[in-house]
C-alpha cells in the first residue's frame, strides 16, 4: 500500500505511542550499551585516540592549561577546548583511561537534548518532532558507532546546535538568541576551529530562504545581530588565542592564525580529496534511513508544505555539504554537524504520516545486512591484509545474516514505531562488529604495554627514538615526560652507535626474528611494532643486520 501523507498537523496528544519518560530510559539504555561495548572491547588505539590523549596529559604533567604539546612541541592542529574537559575530570577523579574515553559519550548525551530542543523550537505544535528526534539521531549507525571514540567532532557537534538554537530564537524575535549563538560560535571555535563558521553562518545569512514572509524580521537588525554573535565568539576564542601566541612562539602563532584556518581550507595538508567525496559518504552518515525507500515516498509528500522546520533543515544540509565539498581536507566525520538535520527532517516526515503500518517490507535494508554478513563470514577466510583478521570468527557475520532475516520477517510497524526499531537494529550492528572484529583486533592496536617500557626506560635515563612520525601514542599509556626523538632510516646506524644505552622504536612487515637487539615485540596493525636495544641493533640504514653472528642469549638481554 503505498504511503500517504497527513497536510494536518498532528496535535501533541497524538503522539503518545510511548511516555516521554520511556523514550528517553530507551534511548539512555542504548547509549549505555554502545559505550561500555567500546570500553570492554578495546583499549584507546592510534592515531587519534592515542594522540588526544596524549596531548591532554602533557598539558597536564607540564600545568601549562593554555598551549596543548605533543612530544615536548606546541601543538595547533586542536585548540584546547577537548583537552580542557578532559581536565576537569581528571581534576574531579584523578589522571584515568575512562575519563579520557567518556568524555564524547557525555557529550552525545548533550546532543540528544539538543536536537530536541531544536525540533521544539523548529515545530513549536508539533511535540511529536521533539520526541522522535533524539531516537531517529541515535539510531544513525554511523554516528552510534561513532560517539564511543576519543574524537572532538562531538564538540563540534554540540557546539553547532547550540548555535543553531540561538539562530531560530533570534528568528522567533528573542534578540537574546544572537548571545547564545555567539556562545556556540566561541566554543565551536575552542573545539575544531573556524570550521564551525561554515556550520553556522551561512544558515542564518540565508534565513529569507526559510523564514516565512510573513514572519521576517528586520533583516538590517538581524544581519547586525549576526555580525554580534561573531563578535561575541571571537571574543571568547581571542581569550585563548592571544595568551597563548604569545606563550607558544612565533611559529605556534602563525599556525593558529593562518595554518589552521585559510591554508587547512585552500590547500589541505592531509586528507585532501575532490570536490565530489562527500557524496558516496552520504549512504553511510545517513543509514539505515536512506535504505527505507517507503521514507523517500514521505519525505517527497511532505515537502510539499515546506513549513519553517523543513526549510531550515534543507538548508542546512545542503549549503554546508556545498560548503565542505569545498575544503580540500575532507574525511567522513567532517559531516557528523550537518546529521542532526537530517534526523530533524526524517522525525517531522514520520509525525506527519499517517498511524497506520507502513505496508512495505524494508527489502533495501534487510538484503543489505544480507549480503554484509555473507561476506563477513567469507572475509576470515579471503582477507589476508592483517593475521589478527583470519582469527575473526564467521560466525559473527552470519549473526549479521540472521539480523536481516529476522528484520524481513518482522511484521509491518507504524512510522512512529521505526526510530526504536532503527535504533535496535543499528545497536545489534554495532555490537556484533565491536565485539566480533573489534575484540579479536584490539590486541594489535594495544600500546599499553610498549608504552610502560619506553616509560621505565626514560626513567633510567635511555634515550628513546622512533623511526616513524610520532603521534603521541605512547605518550598518555606510559605518562611520559620527556619527549621521543624522531629519526629517519638513514640515521639509525649513526643514533645507535651515539646511543648504545638506547632504545629504538621500530614498525614495519617484519617480526622479532629479523631485528637483532629485540627486546620487545607485538603484532601492530597489519605488521609488527619492535624495540630494540641500540647496543646489540646492528643495523644499518636499511634496517638489515650488520651482524648475523649475534647470539640468541644478545638478542634477548636488554643492554
Amino acid at each position: 500500500m503505498p504511503v500517504t501523507f497527513s497536510p494536518k498537523a498532528t496535535p501533541a496528544g497524538a503522539v503518545q505511542q510511548q511516555s516521554l519518560l520511556f523514550g528517553w530510559l530507551l534511548l539512555l539504555l542504548a547509549w549505555a550499551l554502545a559505550t561500555l561495548t567500546g570500553l570492554v572491547t578495546r583499549t584507546m588505539i592510534p592515531v587519534d585516540e592515542l594522540r588526544y590523549a596524549s596531548v591532554a596529559w602533557e598539558m597536564w604533567s607540564r600545568g601549562d592549561f593554555l598551549v596543548p604539546y605533543l612530544n615536548g612541541e606546541a601543538y595547533s592542529h586542536k585548540p584546547p577546548l577537548f583537552f580542557w574537559l578532559i581536565h576537569a575530570g581528571w581534576w574531579l577523579f584523578g589522571v584515568n583511561e575512562h575519563v579520557v574515553r567518556l568524555v564524547a559519550p557525555l557529550l552525545m548525551l548533550v546532543i540528544l537534548v539538543l536536537a530536541a530542543w531544536l525540533a521544539r523550537l523548529l515545530w513549536p505544535r508539533q511535540a511529536g518532532v521533539a520526541q522522535l528526534s533524539p531516537g531517529v539521531l541515535l539510531s544513525c549507525v554511523f554516528l552510534l558507532g561513532f560517539f564511543a571514540w576519543v574524537q572532538i567532532d562531538l564538540l563540534l557537534v554540540a557546539s553547532t546546535l547550540l548555535a543553531l538554537c540561538g539562530v531560530v530564537l533570534a528568528a522567533d524575535g528573542r534578540r537574546a538568541g544572537w548571545l547564545l549563538t555567539g556562545v556556540g560560535l566561541g566554543l565551536g571555535l575552542l573545539s575544531k576551529g573556524p570550521v564551525i563558521l561554515l556550520h553556522v553562518l551561512p544558515l542564518a545569512w540565508l534565513a529569507p530562504l526559510w523564514i516565512a514572509p510573513e514572519a521576517r524580521p528586520r533583516w538590517l537588525a538581524w544581519y547586525a545581530g549576526s555580525v554580534f554573535s561573531v563578535l561575541v565568539g571571537a571574543a571568547l576564542v581571542l581569550a585563548w588565542a592571544l595568551p597563548a601566541a604569545q606563550a607558544g612562539g612565533e611559529a605556534y602563532r602563525q599556525a593558529i592564525f593562518w595554518g589552521q584556518t585559510v591554508h587547512r581550507v585552500v590547500e589541505s595538508f592531509a586528507h585532501a580529496h575532490p570536490a565530489w567525496w562527500y557524496l558516496p559518504w552520504l549512504l553511510v552518515l545517513f543509514a539505515p534511513w536512506i535504505l527505507l525507500p517507503w521514507l523517500w515516498r514521505a519525505t517527497q509528500l511532505a515537502w510539499q508544505q515546506r513549513d519553517r522546520g523543513m526549510r531550515f533543515c534543507v538548508t542546512w544540509m545542503l549549503v554546508v555539504l556545498l560548503l565542505l565539498s569545498l575544503v580540500s581536507g575532507k574525511q567522513g566525520k567532517y559531516l557528523l554537524p550537518m546529521l542532526p538535520a537530517f534526523a530533524l527532517l526524517v522525525s517531522r516526515v514520520l509525525v506527519a504520516m499517517p498511524g497506520q503500518p507502513v505496508a512495505q517490507r524494508p527489502w533495501l535494508l534487510g538484503g543489505l545486512l544480507v549480503l554484509i554478513g555473507v561476506a563477513g563470514m567469507r572475509a576470515p577466510y579471503v582477507i589476508s591484509k592483517a593475521a589478527w583478521l583470519n582469527e575473526v570468527s564467521p560466525w559473527w557475520g552470519g549473526l549479521l545474516l540472521v539480523l536481516g532475516v529476522l528484520y524481513l520477517l518482522l511484521p509491518a510497524g507504524r512510522p512512529r514505531q521505526y526510530p526504536v526499531r532503527m535504533l535496535l537494529l543499528s545497536l545489534c550492528t554495532i555490537m556484533i562488529a565491536e565485539i566480533g572484529v573489534l575484540r579479536v583486533g584490539a590486541p594489535a592496536y594495544d600500546l599499553k604495554a610498549a608504552s610502560r617500557l619506553i616509560a621505565d626506560a626514560q626513567a633510567e635515563g635511555r634515550p628513546v627514538a622512533i623511526t616513524e612520525n610520532y603521534h603521541g601514542q605512547f605518550g598518555f599509556y606510559g605518562r611520559l615526560r620527556q619527549p621521543l626523538q624522531e629519526i629517519a632510516d638513514a640515521q639509525i646506524r649513526d643514533w645507535t652507535q651515539a646511543h648504545p644505552n638506547g632504545y629504538l622504536v621500530m614498525t614495519g612487515k617484519k617480526s622479532d626474528i629479523d631485528y637483532p637487539g629485540v627486546i620487545f615485540q607485538q603484532p601492530y596493525q597489519s605488521g609488527y611494532l619492535v624495540i630494540v636495544g641500540a647496543g646489540l641493533s646492528g643495523m644499518d640504514s636499511t634496517r638489515q643486520p650488520v651482524n648475523p653472528n649475534i647470539t640468541e642469549h644478545q638478542r634477548n638481554t636488554v643492554p
